[in-house]
Formats: C-alpha cells, sequence, structure tokens
C-alpha cells in the first residue's frame, strides 16, 4: 500500500493494497480493492466500491451525488468494475432510490477525459468511452460499445452490444447490438463493421448480420411482420437472435431507424 501523505482519507473507509496519490480524498463509505490506483487530486466518495486493478487519473470525481431534483441523501451506490482505465476529469454518479439504487460500471473499460456516467446506469464490460461521451440517467451501455467523442445520450436510452456511436452524435433512442450511428439527432447508417472485424468475428457472421439488418430494415410490412420474418430465417445465428431480443425488451425510449 502507498498513501501519500497529502491524501484524505476518511476514518471507515476500506483500502486493500491500494496506491492513493497527492491530494485525493476518499471518503468514510468507500471501498477500494487491491490493485486500485489513485493518481493525484482524485475524489472517491458516497458509497462507492471500486475493484482490483483499475486506475483512475487526476481531477476525476467518482460517488458524487446524482444530479437528479428529487434526490434527498438517501443511501445509493456506485460499483465499478476491474481492470477499469479512467483518465481525467471524469465523472461517474451513485443512484437514485426510484432507479433501483445503484450505477454499475463493468470491468475492462477505458474512459477518456471527461466522460460522464449518471445515476443509475448500466454499463457494460469492455466498452470505450471516447473524450466527453455522457450519458444521461437510467442508460444502459451492453458490452464492447463504443461511445464516440462528445456524444451525448438521452435518459432511459439503450446502447446494445457492440454498437458504435459516431462523435457528437445526439442519441434520443435505442441502438440495436452491433450496428453504427451517427447524427444530431443521431441515425442507423447500418452494422459497425470495423468493431466487428476488430473483435474476430467470422466473415460468415458479419454477412448474416448484414442480411438480418437490411430485412429489419427494410420498408415492406410492417415493422413487427419482420421482426418475426428475421426470427424464423436467422434462429441459427446467436448475433441476430441478440438483436431480436434487444428489439423485444420493455423500453423507454424508441428504437432507432436509418434516415429515410
Amino acid at each position: 500500500m502507498s498513501i501519500h501523505p497529502t491524501a484524505v482519507i476518511e476514518d471507515g473507509a476500506e483500502l486493500g493494497e491500494v496506491q492513493v496519490g497527492p491530494f485525493c480524498y476518499v471518503g468514510s463509505k468507500v471501498r477500494l480493492h487491491g490493485g486500485v490506483s489513485l493518481h493525484a487530486h482524485v475524489v472517491v466518495t458516497g458509497n462507492t466500491e471500486i475493484h482490483a486493478g483499475t486506475s483512475v487519473h487526476s481531477f476525476s470525481v467518482l460517488g458524487g451525488p446524482p444530479q437528479h431534483l428529487r434526490f434527498d441523501n438517501e443511501q445509493t451506490k456506485l460499483v465499478i468494475g476491474k481492470n477499469n482505465t479512467i483518465r481525467e476529469y471524469v465523472t461517474m454518479n451513485c443512484g437514485t432510490i426510484e432507479g433501483g439504487g445503484e450505477t454499475s460500471v463493468g470491468a475492462g473499460g477505458y474512459f477518456m477525459t471527461g466522460a460522464h456516467i449518471a445515476h443509475d446506469c448500466r454499463v457494460g464490460d469492455n466498452v470505450i468511452f471516447a473524450n466527453n461521451a455522457t450519458l444521461g440517467g437510467h442508460v444502459t451501455v451492453g458490452e464492447m460499445a463504443f461511445l464516440g467523442g462528445l456524444c451525448a445520450v438521452h435518459q432511459f436510452s439503450r446502447i446494445g452490444d457492440y454498437a458504435f456511436i459516431g462523435g457528437c452524435a445526439a442519441v434520443t433512442s435505442d441502438i440495436i447490438p452491433f450496428a453504427s450511428a451517427i447524427g444530431n439527432h443521431a441515425y442507423l447508417v447500418g452494422l459497425n463493421v470495423v468493431g466487428l472485424k476488430r473483435q474476430k468475428f467470422s466473415r460468415a457472421t458479419i454477412k448474416e448480420l448484414r442480411e438480418a439488418y437490411t430485412l429489419l430494415f427494410s420498408e415492406k410490412d410492417t415493422f413487427r411482420e419482420r421482426v418475426e420474418v428475421v426470427r424464423k430465417s436467422f434462429s441459427h445465428s446467436e448475433e441476430v437472435l441478440r438483436i431480436l431480443k434487444f428489439v423485444d425488451e420493455t423500453k423507454s425510449r424508441p428504437l432507432m431507424t436509418p434516415a429515410r
């Protein structure tokens, strides 16, 4: 364990074998697992738990109260998984009672300067948030998603696994897994083919996803009819069924579609 003498560690904080740099603040309800590293001027407050191997850079504030007008100092929390890299000025807020009481961030994520995760968000494993990517409250982000710089995701939206959001995009609707979205307001422009190739998806799988995407967002018949056609045609494809599961789930925001 290495704690700089200028750091403030409140009584009650639980620390494993961690490194805490100059002028950090660690609140009384914080739990830091072994291998966590806080660079200079990091604030970790609230009921926050950070798992092993996560590195937090200067001027980040983790576990602050939700930016929610009805929050009344209830005991809510923030949980951050293993081996995340959290760069400068990142903010992640605790949850609200009405949102389930917890904001959760998975493992292996890379959060670039100024990224923001609001109250009650659920962020999956191995995501990348580019500079100043922003989530409103209650947003769900699937595993391996990439959020471009300065994009903003409306509260209660869902971002599917392996989805890509372009820089400066304004996202006000749900994005299916494996898709790519750009624009203000954002719209679908196809599959996240670059991401799929980087993650070693086979040519055959990408071909099936392309065919399913084309069927799903064609202008023939109703959307529900097209969903059933895709379900029957690609019942053997785990990746296509992942998209359909996302479509079938209860949602608060409309589903994002291509521009017409």
